[in-house]
């Protein structure tokens, strides 16, 4: 299969920050790749610098024939960029946002006014295109900035974050966007702290922290290891102090997690006794509101592999904007 986007060796510093170290990874053309980490984790450093926005210290940068090391926006004809926050002109209509885009791309009045209404149609805005962006809501300022980004129909498209701060249905809305982008042969380069949504739309995913790709395989082969384990998750209104030390005790051959002040997590090799641990928290005053059988996920393999807990990529998908 042939690379769309072949890196190596790619690394970025900003005073003191080491943002991107060393990175090394090639997407095959049609494939729609992840690259899942936390804010800070060097995700759209590495966008800017493979669509020219900015300078690597050093590495080397391919985007399909073309070598962009030393030249860095000689590939611009092939790619779209959705950045994470919207580049579009909030005085413009949606439909005058998206000729301009057009029209830096050299395409004359009558194809983009023709390309820019199909899209607007597309994308659910056709109600829409004649209001200024200024008065969109976040959603439609979203899935407008993606219609923008494929307005010359690229045939790479770099995605950085693109449901972040937007409600639930405008994220389901613009995720099948997404998937029917890639059905369509677009190769889509996809950046996200969202676990399930690389989950659910990746073939591939890189795993990066730090600056620094951890992993990089396929989702199902990422999976397959947790799969082979049993989990229950256990929620109680009241947690009393040291229960976990007290389960780890009883059950030997059970690992124990607390998430938060209220759930607690069982792993194990074989399935898990549900009935003697809920009778065994209730003796010693827990309040247990639920407990129920989980399916192993790509989260699970994330906190393996990176060391992060789970916590703290729920907390950032609580905020509203992505981070470098």
């Amino acid at each position: 299969m042939s690379e769309a986007i072949a890196v190596e060796g790619l690394s970025k510093r900003f005073a003191e920050v080491q943002a991107v170290s060393d990175l090394s990874f090639a997407v095959h053309r049609g494939e729609l790749f992840g690259f899942l980490g936390p804010n800070g984790a060097g995700k759209t450093t590495t966008i800017n610098m493979l669509t020219g926005l900015a300078r690597p210290d050093s590495g080397s940068i391919r985007i399909g024939c073309t070598d962009c090391t030393g030249r860095p926006r000689a590939a611009q004809h092939l790619i779209g960029v959705v950045p994470d926050e919207s580049n579009l002109y909030p005085e413009l209509t949606g439909f005058e946002n998206l000729c301009f885009c057009a029209a830096l791309y050299g395409l004359r009045k009558a194809e983009r006014q023709k390309r820019a209404g199909e899209l607007l149609d597309r994308f659910g805005l056709a109600q829409a295109g004649g209001r200024k962006f200024a008065g969109y809501s976040k959603g439609m300022k979203r899935k407008l900035t993606i219609a923008a980004g494929i307005i010359h129909k690229p045939e790479i498209l770099f995605l950085d974050e693109p449901t972040t701060g937007i409600d639930v249905a405008s994220a389901r809305q613009v995720r099948q966007l997404i998937a029917d982008l890639h059905r369509a042969g677009t190769t889509i380069f996809l950046t996200t702290h969202y676990i399930e949504e690389a989950e659910r739309l990746c073939g591939r995913i890189a795993f990066i922290v730090s600056g620094r790709i951890m992993r990089i395989d396929t989702v199902e082969n990422l999976v397959q290891p947790v799969q082979e384990k049993h989990v229950v998750e256990i929620a109680c209104a009241k947690m009393p102090e040291g229960v976990r030390e007290k389960l780890s005790e009883s059950f030997p051959d059970l690992q124990f997690a607390v998430q938060g002040e209220e759930v607690i997590r069982v792993e194990a090799g074989e399935p898990v006794p549900v009935g003697p641990l809920v009778r065994f928290l209730e003796d010693r005053g827990a309040e247990v509101a639920e407990a129920k059988r989980m399916r192993p996920s790509l989260e699970d393999v994330f906190v393996q592999i990176t060391g992060i807990e789970v916590g703290a990529m729920r907390k950032e998908k609580e905020k509203a904007g992505g981070g470098r």
